[in-house]
């Protein structure tokens, strides 16, 4: 597929606003960039200014739907393209991802967000409005900020309530801990800097493999994450389309985990990496999609709930379709799907 090529499938990726033509670049990330900081320094959120207290906050654009092409796309051969036609062997660098920390309260049920910010610069997107595609800038991101994005969806949310936010490092921007308002459920969700798409992609992956397991202290309880956590998601960019991940995630510990990922056509990218992996994709996608928060936010409510796959999956195309008016149920059922 030529770079051209590549722009034009990408335009419908991200139909946002009309965009003048740009030359395709492709994406390579320094290695030496890529590094994260092994210790990390957690901020109360009592010492973290709110980031939507700025002029250009989240709430400019809470009235901004992204919006994609709603008809069937049968027509079109998906399982053609290639994630570079140039090199397909083509491995993104990033930094495997193995530490096993298991000491937890095991009563405690957690959800992992891993949230790749839309980054104009650094992904294969036809690039969107500066403000919501600052991929290193959390506050205003489509993806988090903006009033789909996964911080304010979830802070406005009368399930949900805010406990505590942290701030990172150069990869993770931000951290956000939510506790559900009736159930013992926590939700991590991360901000992963734009350019570190390919980090995002890979530790999301380790995680439902169960290659990385990870704690958090929170209000004098040790909660998990990472493979710790029941439901694993991921929310971006479909970035597969574009770089291979040299690694490979095959289950570590005989236990399955449960993943929804709410990116382009995620299915047919991400199913190569998660065969071995032992999970259960209760929500993914065959189609191009929108992957803003009331889609995970609603499946999330029924999966809390004990429901199917099914149900989940039905809860997650209503809220789809609810919020994408041209889409209607049809056409979020030809987008959304469970199961290998």
């Amino acid at each position: 597929m030529s770079h051209k090529q590549h722009y034009i499938f990408c335009f419908l990726l991200l139909l946002i606003f009309s965009c003048s033509k740009n030359d395709s670049k492709k994406v390579v990330t320094d290695a030496t960039e890529i590094q994260r900081q092994d210790t990390i320094t957690q901020i109360d959120s009592q010492n973290i200014t709110d980031t939507f207290t700025s002029k250009n906050t989240a709430d400019d654009f809470s009235d901004e739907t992204t919006t994609y092409p709603t008809e069937d796309y049968e027509y079109m051969n998906f399982d053609s393209i290639m994630r570079n036609s140039e090199d397909p062997d083509y491995g993104i660098p990033v930094r495997k991802r193995t530490e096993q920390h298991t000491e937890f309260d095991s009563t405690l049920k957690t959800i992992h967000i891993f949230v790749a910010l839309c980054d104009n610069e650094n992904q294969g997107i036809v690039p969107v409005p500066k403000s919501i595609g600052n991929g290193q800038k959390p506050s205003t991101n489509l993806y988090w900020g903006c009033g789909f994005g996964i911080k304010t969806y979830f802070k406005k949310s009368t399930e949900w309530n805010l406990i505590k936010t942290i701030q990172l490092n150069d990869t993770i921007l931000e951290r956000l801990i939510f506790k559900h308002n009736t159930k013992d459920f926590y939700l991590i969700a991360d901000a992963y800097n734009g350019k570190y798409i390919g980090q995002c992609t890979s530790d999301f992956l380790s995680s439902a493999c169960g290659k990385w397991k990870d704690t958090l202290n929170i209000q004098n309880m040790v909660i998990g994450s990472c493979g710790n956590a029941q439901l694993v998601a991921y929310i971006g960019h479909d970035g597969l389309m574009e770089f291979n991940i040299s690694d490979s995630f095959q289950n570590t510990d005989g236990q399955k985990r449960d993943v929804i990922i709410l990116a382009c056509i995620s299915r047919t990218f991400f199913s190569p990496y998660l065969e071995k992996a032992n999970v259960n994709p209760i929500v993914w996608t065959k189609n191009l999609m929108a992957p803003e928060a009331y889609t995970i936010h609603d499946a999330i409510t029924g999966y809390i709930k004990g429901e199917s796959n099914q149900q989940i999956l039905n809860r997650a195309i209503e809220a789809y379709a609810s919020h994408q008016k041209k889409c209607g149920i049809k056409g979020a059922k030809s987008i959304l799907v469970t199961g290998f």
